[in-house]
């Protein structure tokens, strides 16, 4: 039985949608134990009696905006995201899924869960749309603002097992985004990352990728520092947002527009699944010992349902444990 421990209370809509994925996700699957931290008087109103759900009351949780969760972890350990991702410490549960903000997760994970031995950074790793439906690994998406080559190789070597055993990629090729597709293109910290994924032999590198066929490339991992990255992120969840608006303006402008959205209804619901990272689930914190899913701070209850649905697949993967055995296998050969 996987056990997942939930952050009742993070998410610009908590606990509502929280909840409610919960449940979605313990009906659908029969694997699965979630105990979900949070305060009981202002989830009880969604939640059900389940077998397989455990409810701790913790009426203490971050808030949305919260500036300075580090001084939040020193003063307050008591959180709802906290008390979560301490049971994944002490081995309580195997994932951790919050949808609660960002910055305090990496925190928390920093100083509770703790890195990977072999693993100096950690990286926020988002399965983004992908013209193809299967969705490609993007990281770091800002967890790191300054890294070193090294650093982006080891996110490398993460996210191929990641893509391998979980997206089932045969063998998945690592781009890194830069501002041409040739060797030699971009800042110093571009061009030592070229040179050493394309040395390493543990790596199907394709070389480098430009932002305009992040979309549409056949490349399953997309690669850059935290700030490129973010800023990428950003810019896909923008143009998804405008494309949606222009064409729900379109289609308002007249009758027979009108006409023809309802002819086209099925067409035009796919398209919005296409550009809907929901559909796919939340970002995985890559380098913590264990698996802790960032759900999106605004998710309704299917994308949080898809968060779990994702951690239960990491977990599942042994994710953690191959991901090991990958990065002592390459510190042996370096030696």
């Amino acid at each position: 039985m996987i056990k997942i421990a939930v952050d009742g209370m993070g998410g610009d809509f908590a606990p509502e949608p929280i909840v409610k994925g919960t449940l979605a996700a313990l009906e659908k699957f029969d694997n699965i134990e979630i105990t979900i931290f949070g305060d009981q008087e202002k989830m009880g109103p969604f939640l059900k009696k389940h077998d397989r759900l455990t409810v701790v009351h913790t009426p203490d949780y971050l808030e949305m905006g919260e500036k300075d969760p580090i001084k939040q972890y020193r003063t307050n350990k008591e959180l709802s995201m906290f008390k979560a991702l301490k049971a994944l410490k002490d081995k309580e549960v195997d994932a951790v899924v919050s949808a609660g903000p960002t910055q305090a997760l990496v925190v928390g994970g920093h100083f509770i869960v703790r890195r990977m031995p072999l693993m100096k950074r950690v990286a926020i790793a988002p399965i983004i749309p992908s013209y193809d439906k299967r969705g490609r690994i993007l990281l770091d998406s800002g967890a790191n603002v300054d890294l070193r080559p090294e650093h982006l190789r080891d996110f490398a070597v993460y996210a191929s097992v990641v893509a391998k055993t979980v997206l089932k990629r045969e063998n998945p090729t690592v781009a890194l985004l830069n501002i041409g597709t040739e060797e030699g293109k971009g800042r110093e910290l571009d061009v030592e990352t070229f040179k050493l994924l394309k040395a390493d032999p543990e790596i199907n590198f394709y070389g480098n990728l430009e932002p305009k066929e992040i979309f549409t490339t056949e490349a399953d991992v997309l690669l850059s520092d935290g700030f490129t990255a973010n800023m990428v992120m950003k810019a896909m969840e923008g143009t998804a947002k405008g494309l949606g608006m222009v064409l729900k303006r379109e289609i308002k402008s007249s009758f027979i527009s009108k006409i023809g959205a309802l002819l086209m209804k099925k067409s035009l619901k796919n398209f919005k699944r296409s550009l809907d990272a929901s559909e796919i689930g939340g970002a995985l914190l890559m380098g913590l010992d264990g698996v802790v899913i960032k759900a999106h701070g605004s998710s309704n209850d299917f994308a949080f349902f898809n968060g779990i649905r994702q951690a239960k697949e990491m977990v599942e993967a042994d994710v953690i444990n191959k991901v090991s055995e990958a990065l002592e296998k390459k510190e042996v050969e370096e030696k």
